[in-house]
């Protein structure tokens, strides 16, 4: 069972073509008392309009209720209902005009005690005036006491609005066309930005393509100039190889006590040219080694490697070079097992080359080599108490012929760190240095157990 519909603000008959203008505007009077806005006054005036014209033709007419529903739930709604005079035919009831359903909110048919009625409605504003049922019941009587105007009054109040609606359109063009002309001034800098930025875009990848091209020009360059170095070291060490160990031989021969005997200034000039000779032949090994590294010529032979054996090599052969009174060389036992997977040849000249620069840069102290196992690595640490390397240093160091400057800056060629650390790479592992100046160094192995 449906509810009870709620007793109207106002009824009317429509019957001819003038009670048209009296149903708009009684519509108009009662949406203004419901509280809806000018506009929607309008709206559901000219909607009620145009259905009644249609009706008024179609079927003679209708009977008019205007009611207010869904106030009690918060969400009121001015609802009209036209009930027919007479049933419409076959076809039933489509609005002449189609702009009826855009100007109201609903627009249905709906069939009442046999009978279809025509219902609109339109929601009222929140802010309106609350529609309580003492507020519906003086509506009512206000309604009831009005007079309606007559049709001239309400063909001018029409043309009121249309010249108000014009006015408004009119407004409204004037602003659309300042719009559509800031917004076309607008899009012209837009484009003449997208037109600038794309020819700086351009402009810019046109030059890194270039400098890319010139990055690989130069990077073919330094390879090339890279690979004639190492063949020219390659070449030159060996070439001077055989007479530097001639020279040495030479001298070695001078000086035996087999030959003629020497005076004591020729013996000291004998040994000076011995003593050079093997300057030499150290350094002319130093850049073949050096030149077999950077050509990618040496490959380490893997192999089960046992520290403590190695260890014990170097702590021989090195002993006879800590020939300075207050310098002692101590090369600790490795903890066990001492194994690695590594190159035993390439991992001792690497200590080795350690170890004689710490003797070689210490003059009071020690030179200390010790292995611990940490991480699942191998860290071997040489640690002395020279003359120190200043932090800006620690890197160029391991250049090519890099010597630190000081007291001791023209002892040795600034081969032997770089050798080292490509051997260290090699091998899989990595050289680093922590030092202060007159606080001596600290120079870092690191190498997997497993190998490369």
């Amino acid at each position: 069972m449906n509810p009870p519909l709620p007793a109207p603000l106002m009824q009317m008959a429509l019957r001819a073509e003038p009670d048209i203008f009296v149903l708009r505007q009684r519509g108009r009077e009662v949406a203004t008392a419901v509280g809806l806005e000018y506009q929607d006054q309008i709206r559901i005036a000219t909607a009620l309009s145009e259905v009644a014209r249609d009706l008024v033709r179609a079927v003679g007419g209708a009977d008019v209720a205007f009611r207010v529903a869904g106030a009690e739930e918060g969400s009121p709604v001015l609802r009209v209902e036209l009930a027919p005079l007479r049933p419409f035919g076959p076809a039933g009831y489509e609005p002449t005009s189609g702009a009826v359903a855009r100007l109201v909110d609903s627009l249905d048919l709906t069939p009442v005690d046999g009978v279809t009625v025509i219902r609109m409605s339109r929601r009222i504003p929140a802010h309106a005036e609350a529609l309580t049922p003492q507020r519906l019941a003086e509506l009512r009587a206000q309604l009831a006491q009005s007079a309606p105007a007559s049709v001239l009054d309400e063909l001018t109040s029409q043309n009121e609005q249309l010249i108000a609606a014009l006015d408004e359109v009119r407004s409204q063009r004037d602003e659309l066309a300042v719009l559509n002309e800031e917004l076309q001034e607008t899009n012209r800098g837009v484009l003449a930005l997208y037109n600038q930025l794309s020819e700086e875009l351009e402009e810019t990848n046109r030059g890194v393509v270039a400098l890319y091209a010139e990055l690989d020009e130069k990077s073919a360059q330094l390879k090339a100039a890279s690979e004639s170095k190492s063949r020219f070291l390659a070449n030159v060490s060996h070439e001077l190889r055989a007479p530097v160990t001639a020279v040495i031989g030479l001298a070695r021969l001078l000086a035996d006590s087999a030959s003629d005997p020497l005076t004591s200034e020729q013996a000291r000039q004998v040994g000076l040219i011995r003593s050079s000779a093997t300057d030499l032949l150290a350094l002319v090994n130093d850049l073949l080694d050096l030149a077999k590294a950077e050509s990618g010529r040496i490959e380490p032979d893997w192999t089960e490697v046992d520290l403590r054996v190695v260890f014990g090599q170097l702590r021989g052969t090195l002993r006879a070079l800590a020939t300075r009174p207050g310098v002692d060389l101590v090369v600790e036992e490795p903890p066990s097992p001492a194994t690695l997977r590594s190159d035993e040849t390439l991992l001792t000249r690497v200590l080795r080359n350690l170890l004689h620069n710490g003797l070689k840069f210490t003059e009071a102290g020690e030179v200390r080599m010790r292995a611990d196992l940490v991480d699942g690595r191998w860290r071997i640490v040489v640690t002395d108490t020279g003359i120190g390397i200043a932090p800006d240093q620690h890197e160029r160091i391991f250049e090519d012929f890099y010597q630190v400057p000081g007291s001791a800056s023209s002892v040795g060629t600034g081969l032997g760190l770089p050798y080292a650390r490509r051997l260290a790479m090699l091998l899989g592992g990595a050289l680093r240095v922590a030092s202060e100046p007159g606080r001596g160094s600290v120079f870092t192995l690191d190498l997997p157990v497993d190998g490369a």
